[in-house]
């Protein structure tokens, strides 16, 4: 395991002595970073109470990235035991999305796995075995106070000025008394016994770390009223029968470690290693919400937003990498990632740089052959359904037609549906222009046209930008009165009906001699005709 966790020797050490030590050891042991032993088995346990959002795919990422670095197993775990909060399909778009990313789940409640059930609700009967097993060692206990009874508390906690917890008065029950509210039927919930003295334990992340619980909170709940166990309880029953190795999970869980260790220590099992991520935050210091709505994956694939940009810039905005270079892709995230160089920096995220990303994997994609395929009949059916009616030739959608585009517009488009814009509704719709348009710029519109469809006609070669650019230099010279400006805004017009957009070269590049030929032609024929 990377960075073992130290069962004895800060036993009987006083608090300055503990202190020294860790100074000590932050500088050298703690940013060090042995080699992983065993088999690796890591976890993403979201809960479906809601739908995947970037927070959560990055620690899925960093999860997933860790397991293939180190030839282990990446399990998706579901934890769905707060059954008042479940959200209709959740569970399935978490797993959904994390194959639409490309970091799939090795074992999961669809793919299944030896250390299955995947859902936490299918397991209750081992959360209970367990929870009753720490009752029988003293470790645990059953708690009879009302709701009534624990909002009390928490409000003249509040108006005393204190953080609220539970003031353990169960805890010392008789055991005659537990047996008659049992008979009773009184309803109950199982609290875990929080005791003193606990060891510190090492975080890949942020070194050693220790956290008296039992100071500042009260016995924390294992099994609720309702019978379903808390994370607390379920995640490290879960941890423990799943065989995980390392538990990487959000900073936020730090504090908790130490009272689930107590857990561990407890039933006698031991603990995987720990790694708490820094937190991933707006590029303000804000915290990224859920509320905002728009950091759920689903909304970035609606967008049309590549799981490899986003990806990339979840990583790029972190650490842990031996670089940060932009356009990355996930087989060079597990060579070049280092447990070592995670920070204990919260990772600041610009979604402002999200659509830079996103050009440079849609390069990629464009420039691998089998993607390129993929990204043509996507296209294909996208420019269907925003121009069916409108297109008047049908070799717009050949495939050979679309893949010219895409090379010829790789590195200048965002994203995929840029190409449905109007600025390049050209390529797709033959546009209309007017006599006055044309008029506009030059009186010798026929002759201008005359040397264009002589220039096609006597292309012998596959039109290239670099030689039209300079053969319709050349074709401006042959004109009287037109400037080669003006003569560059009609074949503009013609070929686009647009005043802006890519070179006129690459215009006829992209549309083919056919379609040139067509488009010209037009401006030959009577305005009634046209």
């Amino acid at each position: 395991m990377l960075f073992s966790l130290p069962q004895r020797g800060f036993q009987g050490l006083t608090a300055v002595t503990i202190l020294k030590r860790k100074l000590h050891l932050s500088a050298a042991v703690t940013r060090s970073c042995s080699p992983v032993q065993g088999d690796v088995r890591v976890r993403f346990a979201p809960s479906p109470t809601g739908f995947l959002h970037l927070g959560g795919l990055r620690t899925a990422l960093y999860n997933y990235i860790f397991a293939k670095k180190y030839g282990g197993s990446f399990i998706l775990r579901l934890e769905d035991t707060d059954q008042s909060r479940l959200v209709p399909g959740a569970a399935e778009s978490i797993e959904d999305m994390l194959e639409w990313a490309g970091i799939p789940p090795d074992e999961s409640p669809r793919h299944g796995g030896s250390a299955g059930p995947y859902l936490q609700s299918q397991r209750l009967d081992l959360y209970r075995q367990t929870a009753q097993q720490l009752v029988e060692s003293e470790h645990a206990y059953y708690c009879f106070c009302s709701p009534q009874r624990l909002e009390l508390l928490k409000k003249e906690a509040f108006r005393s000025g204190q953080t609220p917890r539970y003031d353990n008065r169960c805890r010392h029950l008789k055991a005659q008394q537990v047996q008659e509210k049992l008979a009773q039927g009184v309803p109950h919930v199982i609290r875990f016994r929080l005791e003193e003295g606990v060891e510190p334990f090492q975080d890949m992340v942020f070194g050693w770390s220790r956290h008296e619980v039992a100071q500042v909170e009260g016995d924390p709940v294992v099994i609720k009223a309702d019978g379903f166990p808390t994370y607390h309880l379920a995640n490290i029953v879960d941890d423990h029968h799943m065989r995980i190795s390392h538990v990487l999970r959000g900073s936020e869980w730090l504090i908790s470690t130490s009272k689930h260790l107590l857990m561990y220590k407890a039933l006698g099992w031991t603990p995987p290693t720990f790694g708490h991520l820094p937190l991933l935050m707006n590029k303000d210091g804000s915290k990224l919400s859920k509320r905002q709505g728009d950091i759920f994956i689903q909304s970035f694939q609606r967008e049309g937003v590549l799981p490899e940009a986003l990806l990339d810039i979840t990583t790029n905005c972190g650490s842990g990498f031996n670089t940060n270079q932009m356009g990355r892709r996930i087989d060079e995230l597990i060579s070049e990632f280092t447990p070592s160089k995670i920070t204990t920096h919260s990772a600041l995220l610009d979604l402002e740089k999200l659509p830079e990303f996103n050009r440079i994997h849609l390069q990629h994609r464009i420039e691998d052959e089998a993607q390129c395929c993929l990204l043509i009949r996507d296209l294909q059916g996208q420019i269907q359904q925003t121009y069916s009616a409108e297109i008047q030739d049908k070799d717009v959608l050949h495939e050979d037609y679309i893949r010219r585009v895409l090379h010829l517009r790789k590195g200048h488009i965002y994203f995929l549906k840029d190409l449905l814009s109007p600025s390049y509704s050209y390529l797709w719709v033959r546009p209309s222009i007017s006599s006055q348009q044309v008029a506009a710029l030059t009186t010798e519109a026929q002759h201008i046209v005359s040397l264009v469809l002589k220039l096609i006609s006597e292309q012998r070669e596959e039109l290239s930008v670099d030689r039209l650019a300079k053969d319709l230099k050349i074709l401006a010279k042959q004109t009287k009165a037109t400037k080669y400006r003006e003569v560059m805004k009609l074949l503009r017009l013609t070929l686009s009906g647009l005043e802006q957009g890519p070179s006129v070269a690459e215009m006829m590049v992209s549309l083919g001699p056919a379609e040139i030929s067509h488009r010209f032609q037009r401006l030959l024929l009577p305005p009634e005709t046209s």
